[in-house]
């Protein structure tokens, strides 16, 4: 991903931070670094392989920083 993840995630709000994933809310409209439509949400893995289980359907857009996954939503 051609992005500076740190600069990224100060943009975001922190909502769950566990062994396995992390997760951030796009409270001020970032753009999405795949597609550039503002996203909503990002989950960034950090264990591999990590399953996610997701309660409704959404679009994702998913891009790798150092080993990291890194996955937009979008509704």
């Amino acid at each position: 991903m051609d992005i500076d993840t740190e600069e990224l995630l100060t943009s975001l709000t922190k909502r769950e931070d566990n062994a396995a994933i992390k997760s951030y809310q796009n409270t001020v409209s970032v753009a999405c670094p795949a597609c550039g439509d503002p996203f909503d949400d990002l989950v960034v893995c950090k264990q591999n392989p990590t399953s996610l289980d997701l309660s409704k359907q959404l679009d994702l857009c998913v891009g790798v920083d150092d080993g990291q996954a890194y996955i937009f939503t979008h509704s």
